[in-house]
């Protein structure tokens, strides 16, 4: 029992509370080559780079294990494929998370069975161990990202992991565009989402094209952190591979929208951002969103089209 006769040791624990939500997350934005080993053992190096500046969770981009394959529709690139949890990458990354005490978001290409094939991620605690993982549920098809020759869609449904570090909503590149897989996974109780990615400028377009795409990415994204009132983390490769830039641009958005963080279109970055998971409680008391929805009003968002 806490004796009354000491009334400063609340302040003090108000303090320790209030510290304990607090969390540092750790975007990693590198570029990647066609050797598979290689890119492991390089995400790896940055992994140990981000611990060392004190990150809690790490989070590496999309399809970090390769160069992004799926711009082109080629049966050898199945060869690239992994079970989860028991193949090369997580298996290389179990102990790795152990031994730096974080926890680590790895997006992968999942061979599931003999021809049923996911881009997924995997999380990873800090004590090594696997606590699950999200099957990407929106699959684009356009030029130069044919992802539904490769991809079968999420049915593992929305997905939240209950870290020693904050509640992580794991959502992957093109469910970006889609406020329907935020709000969802906002309400299952994340304060962070993060989005690994792999999107880039096609090499032919003008820099008022690339502005225009690269803004509208961002502003979507942070729009996510507003409506739902939690942080956006997004990461996204760099490099020049094939006909495609990919054009980095990794960020952090606190949960109204402003950015705390936002990475260069063309270097290698590992950042360490300190987010306030306090933070989402206080802006969602102020903007109530979530209080206001008319959700007796929205069955028609179920509907593929209202004619």
């Amino acid at each position: 029992m806490i004796s009354l006769k000491y009334p400063s040791f609340f302040p003090k624990l108000r303090k320790i509370c209030l510290k304990m939500k607090k969390t540092k997350v750790a975007l990693v934005q590198m570029t990647c080559t066609s050797e598979k080993k290689a890119n492991i053992l390089k995400s790896i190096e940055k992994i140990r780079e981000a611990a060392a500046k004190g990150a809690n969770i790490v989070c590496l981009q999309e399809l970090f294990t390769s160069l992004y394959f799926c711009d082109v529709e080629s049966y050898d690139n199945f060869a690239l494929a992994e079970a989860i949890p028991d193949g090369e990458t997580t298996q290389a990354l179990l102990p790795i998370a152990k031994e730096l005490g974080v926890v680590i978001v790895a997006s992968l290409f999942e061979k599931r069975a003999s021809g049923l094939y996911h881009n997924t991620t995997a999380v990873i605690s800090e004590k090594g161990e696997y606590l699950g993982k999200y099957r990407k549920m929106h699959i684009p098809d356009d030029p130069a990202y044919y992802e539904k020759f490769y991809f079968t869609p999420g049915d593992l449904g929305y997905k939240v992991f209950d870290t020693t570090f904050g509640k992580i909503g794991i959502l992957i590149c093109w469910d970006q565009w889609y406020p329907e897989a935020a709000r969802i996974t906002a309400l299952m109780g994340a304060e962070i989402l993060f989005y690994p990615t792999a999107i880039g400028w096609a090499t032919s377009q003008t820099a008022e094209v690339n502005e225009e795409q690269y803004n509208a990415w961002q502003t979507i994204q942070r729009s996510h952190a507003v409506a739902n009132g939690v942080y956006v983390v997004s990461v996204n490769r760099v490099g020049n591979e094939a006909d495609m830039q990919f054009w980095g641009g990794s960020f952090v958005s606190n949960p109204f929208g402003k950015l705390l963080y936002l990475a260069s279109h063309d270097q290698e970055e590992v950042h360490v951002q300190e987010l306030d998971l306090s933070l989402c409680d206080s802006y969602r008391v102020h903007w109530p969103f979530l209080r206001d929805r008319r959700i007796d009003s929205y069955a028609p968002i179920q509907k593929r089209f209202i004619d």
